[in-house]
This record gives C-alpha cells, structure tokens and sequence, in this order.
C-alpha cells in the first residue's frame, strides 16, 4: 500500500521535549496538519523513549534507568506473546493523539514510528540475550506492537490512512565487520518487519547518519528517511530506481544538532544541493521534489519547546518552498 502525498509535504520525525502530552498532541497537529506524527515524549517520562516503549510486554525483559533494560534469561523466550499495554506511561504521547484527533474530529493521513527489529535487537544482545535469540525476540516484539497500534489507531481513527517509520540507528553500523549480524540477516529483520504493515499501511526506514542506503532499500520500503547532508554520490543509482518504481524520501533538511537555522535559506539551499547532485548522477529532478515529503533531521526530545516550534516553522518553510518550485511553469520547462 502506498499513499499519495503532496510534494514536499511536512511531517515530525521521532520525539518531541514537551513534558505534557496533550500539549504535545496539539502541536503536532497545528505545526503539520497534512501529516501529524503521534508524538512520543521522553522528557516527560523516560518510559516513552523508544527503547522502553519497544519492550514493554516483553517476557524476561523490563525497561531500566536511563534506556537501558534489565533482562532475566531464564524467562526469555522467542516465541510468548507480547502484549502491547496502552494505559502504560510509555503510551501517554500515544494517547493524547488520538484524544486530541478526535476532538478535532481529524480524518486525514497519519504518521506514526517504532523503534526497527534491528536497533532493538542490539539492544537486547547488550543486555545479555544471546545473538540467535536477541534478534527473534526483537521482531517478535516490533511485529507485535506495531500491529497492535495499527489496529487501535484504526479503531479511534477510521477514515485516516497510516505512515509507518521504523526507526533503525543501528542501521549506521550493519556494514562493519563487527556488527554481530550478516547484511543479509539484518535486510530479512527489516524486511520482516515491515511486511507485518506493508498491506494496511505505506512503510518506511528512518536513519538519521550514515548508512548504506542501498542496502536498506533491499528491505522494500516504500519510503526512506534520511538527512539531506546523507553523502548518496556512490548510492544514487539505488535512488533513481527507487523513485522510478514510486517510493518517497522524506528528507530531513532542518538539523536538530549544532547551530540551529535562524530562517529557512540555508537549509532550502542544501536540499537544492543534493537534488542537484543527484540529478548529475542520473536521478530524475521533478521526481525529487514530486515524491519528497520534508522532516527534521531526527527528534527533538533533548531540545526545548521553543526549539521543537522554531525548527516546525522552518520545515513548513522548506515543505512551501518545496510545492512552488515544483508547480512552477519555469521548473518544469527547465532542463536538467
């Protein structure tokens, strides 16, 4: 399944610094109303962190201090059901979202995200599970949970269609040598994963550093976020041929670490930099921007409120930017 959005369409990517969850709900849905993405709030309670969230419900395994969990080997066990409980602290962003989407009788697209089987996985390993059992149990958990939220936001949300990211940092380190998993074997996590949604929902991969791109596109997503700094040069073949066959790249063009944008000229003139690259490398430019929709780099938990709405002001910016260019005559009559 795969929505159709307009070019260039705004969105949130991973979490919010809000301490109040309904405060958050209705900031998402005033900052980006095309596509709001259910806030998660780490600064209001370590339990919503990615990490803590992904393993509530998971037998032999309870989320610790800090992001960190705590694991009983005895207990664990590949195959025992996870059970995704909403009235947890870990769900309290969740909840204020649909509250929030209710009472404002929302009906249009929505984005969501989880933490990927991959990420997770490394997780558990660190914590002790042995590698051939870490791995199952993570996308048991992930398949299990963004099942379960698919189904409740369905419930609450019946006329919206879904956007589904897995969140996958650890993604950055599955070429190294030393990643205790194949490629192979992390590109059948990702896959796996995704297929759980692929037919309800359109799925993507988020990764906010370096990462083989095409490598992650073996997985099958339908969209791809990455930083528009993301060096593409040696991967922009896998590009054009993902935009050809329809998939979207939700760029992140507002950074989220260093020295924040005072306006929105410096990150519109990057992300005409890499399209411009790209184009060079055989990508087609009108599917850039048709098939883009525009994000910060990653969250935003660690920053303040006023940060998160100043960096929101500067993507609905570039997101504008975004649909003039590509509605423009000159544009279109433009060769590349």
């Amino acid at each position: 399944m795969a929505i159709r959005l307009p070019a260039g369409t705004p969105t949130g990517v991973g979490s919010l610094p809000h301490r109040n969850a309904p405060a958050a709900a209705a900031f998402v849905l005033r900052q980006t109303p095309a596509l709001p993405a259910v806030p998660s709030l780490p600064r209001r309670s370590p339990a919503e962190g990615m990490i803590a969230q992904a393993v509530i419900g998971i037998q032999g395994v309870a989320p610790g201090q800090y992001g960190s969990v705590s694991v009983d080997p005895a207990r664990i066990d590949p195959e025992a059901p996870v059970k995704t409980d909403f009235e947890h602290d870990a769900f309290a962003g969740f909840r204020a979202f649909i509250a929030a989407a209710i009472a404002q009788d929302y009906v249009g697209p929505i984005k969501w995200q989880f933490v990927g089987p991959v990420t997770l996985g490394m997780t558990l390993l660190r914590a002790g599970i042995h590698v051939d059992v870490a791995f199952e149990v993570a996308l048991q958990a992930v398949r299990s949970h963004t099942a379960a939220m698919f189904e409740c936001l369905t419930i609450a949300l019946p006329a919206s269609e879904h956007v589904v990211m897995l969140d996958e940092p650890s993604l950055n380190e599955a070429q190294l040598n030393e990643f205790p998993i194949a490629p192979d074997t992390t590109i059948d996590l990702v896959s796996s994963a995704l297929a759980g949604l692929e037919n309800v929902a359109t799925v993507g991969v988020h990764c906010c550093g370096e990462t083989d791109w095409a490598h992650v596109l073996a997985a099958g997503p339908a969209i791809i976020s990455l930083p528009v700094r993301a060096d593409l040069t040696k991967q922009a073949s896998y590009i054009a041929r993902f935009l050809e066959a329809g998939g979207t790249i939700m760029w992140g063009a507002v950074v989220t670490d260093g020295v924040l944008s005072y306006s929105a000229e410096r990150p519109w003139r990057e992300l005409n930099d890499a399209w411009a690259v790209l184009t060079d490398l055989g990508c087609d430019p009108l599917q850039l921007r048709q098939q883009s929709m525009i994000s910060p780099v990653c969250g935003l938990g660690l920053h303040s409120d006023g940060v998160a709405e100043h960096v929101f002001d500067l993507v609905s910016d570039v997101s504008e930017r975004v649909q003039r260019q590509v509605n423009s005559p000159t544009f279109r009559r433009s060769r590349f």
